[in-house]
Protein backbone atom coordinates (compact mmCIF):
# COMPACT_ATOMS: atom_id res chain seq x y z
CA UNK A 1 0.00 0.00 0.00
CA UNK A 2 1.18 3.41 -1.02
CA UNK A 3 0.93 6.34 1.04
CA UNK A 4 0.71 9.70 -0.84
CA UNK A 5 2.51 12.92 -0.09
CA UNK A 6 -0.19 15.61 0.07
CA UNK A 7 0.81 19.39 0.06
CA UNK A 8 -0.73 22.05 2.59
CA UNK A 9 -1.31 19.60 5.07
CA UNK A 10 -1.13 20.98 8.41
CA UNK A 11 0.79 19.05 11.26
CA UNK A 12 0.54 19.33 14.42
CA UNK A 13 2.27 18.40 17.37
CA UNK A 14 -0.09 16.51 20.36
CA UNK A 15 1.15 17.57 23.40
CA UNK A 16 0.64 14.82 26.10
CA UNK A 17 -0.45 16.05 29.53
CA UNK A 18 1.92 15.73 32.67
CA UNK A 19 1.81 13.05 34.88
CA UNK A 20 0.10 15.66 37.61
CA UNK A 21 -2.61 16.58 35.52
CA UNK A 22 -3.26 12.53 35.14
CA UNK A 23 -3.37 12.67 38.73
CA UNK A 24 -5.38 15.60 39.27
CA UNK A 25 -8.16 13.99 37.07
CA UNK A 26 -8.13 10.63 38.67
CA UNK A 27 -8.80 12.61 41.82
CA UNK A 28 -11.90 14.61 41.14
CA UNK A 29 -13.42 11.88 39.88
CA UNK A 30 -12.60 9.28 43.01
CA UNK A 31 -13.53 12.84 45.50
CA UNK A 32 -16.53 13.46 43.72
CA UNK A 33 -17.44 9.81 44.41
CA UNK A 34 -16.46 10.13 48.02
CA UNK A 35 -18.39 13.96 48.18
CA UNK A 36 -21.31 12.44 47.15
CA UNK A 37 -21.43 9.64 49.71
CA UNK A 38 -20.06 12.10 52.20
CA UNK A 39 -22.53 14.84 51.89
CA UNK A 40 -25.29 12.93 50.70
CA UNK A 41 -24.78 11.02 54.14
CA UNK A 42 -24.42 14.60 55.74
CA UNK A 43 -27.68 15.79 54.46
CA UNK A 44 -29.87 12.73 55.17
CA UNK A 45 -28.20 12.56 59.40
CA UNK A 46 -28.39 16.21 59.92
CA UNK A 47 -31.16 17.39 57.85
CA UNK A 48 -33.92 14.25 57.47
CA UNK A 49 -33.08 12.03 60.27
CA UNK A 50 -32.98 14.82 62.74
CA UNK A 51 -34.97 18.08 62.58
CA UNK A 52 -32.80 20.82 61.27
CA UNK A 53 -34.30 22.98 63.28
CA UNK A 54 -33.26 21.37 66.48
CA UNK A 55 -29.73 21.52 65.35
CA UNK A 56 -27.75 23.65 67.83
CA UNK A 57 -23.86 23.49 69.51
CA UNK A 58 -25.22 21.20 71.80
CA UNK A 59 -26.23 18.87 69.00
CA UNK A 60 -22.77 19.81 67.37
CA UNK A 61 -21.00 18.76 70.37
CA UNK A 62 -22.80 15.50 71.49
CA UNK A 63 -22.11 14.61 67.50
CA UNK A 64 -17.97 15.72 67.96
CA UNK A 65 -17.66 14.01 71.39
CA UNK A 66 -17.12 11.00 68.85
CA UNK A 67 -14.25 10.62 67.03
CA UNK A 68 -16.28 8.51 64.38
CA UNK A 69 -18.01 11.60 63.84
CA UNK A 70 -15.22 13.79 64.03
CA UNK A 71 -13.19 11.57 61.20
CA UNK A 72 -16.31 11.59 59.43
CA UNK A 73 -16.46 15.96 59.42
CA UNK A 74 -12.70 16.01 58.73
CA UNK A 75 -13.11 13.71 55.49
CA UNK A 76 -16.05 15.80 54.34
CA UNK A 77 -14.13 19.06 54.77
CA UNK A 78 -10.56 17.34 53.40
CA UNK A 79 -12.44 15.92 50.57
CA UNK A 80 -14.93 19.49 49.87
CA UNK A 81 -11.92 21.55 50.05
CA UNK A 82 -9.19 19.50 48.39
CA UNK A 83 -12.49 18.82 45.12
CA UNK A 84 -13.32 22.59 44.82
CA UNK A 85 -9.52 24.20 44.63
CA UNK A 86 -8.55 21.48 42.32
CA UNK A 87 -11.57 22.47 40.01
CA UNK A 88 -10.93 26.18 40.82
CA UNK A 89 -7.11 25.26 39.70
CA UNK A 90 -8.37 23.82 36.55
CA UNK A 91 -10.42 26.91 35.37
CA UNK A 92 -7.76 29.41 36.13
CA UNK A 93 -5.40 27.18 33.45
CA UNK A 94 -7.72 27.15 30.96
CA UNK A 95 -7.45 31.22 31.60
CA UNK A 96 -4.00 31.50 32.56
CA UNK A 97 -1.26 30.99 29.33
CA UNK A 98 1.87 31.88 31.11
CA UNK A 99 3.72 28.82 32.55
CA UNK A 100 5.45 31.07 35.00
CA UNK A 101 2.34 32.36 36.55
CA UNK A 102 0.22 29.39 36.16
CA UNK A 103 3.64 27.53 38.77
CA UNK A 104 2.83 30.37 40.95
CA UNK A 105 -1.13 30.65 41.11
CA UNK A 106 -0.54 26.87 41.50
CA UNK A 107 1.74 27.03 44.58
CA UNK A 108 -0.66 29.48 46.29
CA UNK A 109 -3.65 27.35 45.96
CA UNK A 110 -1.65 24.35 47.50
CA UNK A 111 -0.36 26.60 50.26
CA UNK A 112 -3.83 27.92 51.21
CA UNK A 113 -5.53 24.50 50.94
CA UNK A 114 -2.94 22.65 53.05
CA UNK A 115 -2.93 25.33 55.55
CA UNK A 116 -6.68 25.94 55.60
CA UNK A 117 -7.16 21.69 55.80
CA UNK A 118 -4.80 21.04 58.59
CA UNK A 119 -6.02 24.41 60.41
CA UNK A 120 -9.79 23.31 60.54
CA UNK A 121 -9.04 19.72 61.07
CA UNK A 122 -6.90 20.54 63.85
CA UNK A 123 -10.13 22.74 65.52
CA UNK A 124 -12.17 20.03 64.93
CA UNK A 125 -9.39 17.68 66.44
CA UNK A 126 -9.35 19.76 69.32
CA UNK A 127 -13.08 20.28 69.69
CA UNK A 128 -14.02 20.48 73.38
CA UNK A 129 -17.52 19.59 73.72
CA UNK A 130 -17.98 19.60 77.91
CA UNK A 131 -18.86 23.23 78.11
CA UNK A 132 -21.63 22.92 75.65
CA UNK A 133 -23.14 19.76 77.04
CA UNK A 134 -24.85 21.15 79.84
CA UNK A 135 -24.89 19.43 83.35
Amino acid sequence: MATANVTGMTHRKVQVQSNFQRWAFLFMRVSGLALLILAVGHMMIQHVLNSSSNLSIQFVAAQWNSWGWKVFDMLLLAFALTHGMNGFRNVLEDYIHNPQTVKIVNTVLAIFTIITVLWAGYAIARFNSTPFMGN
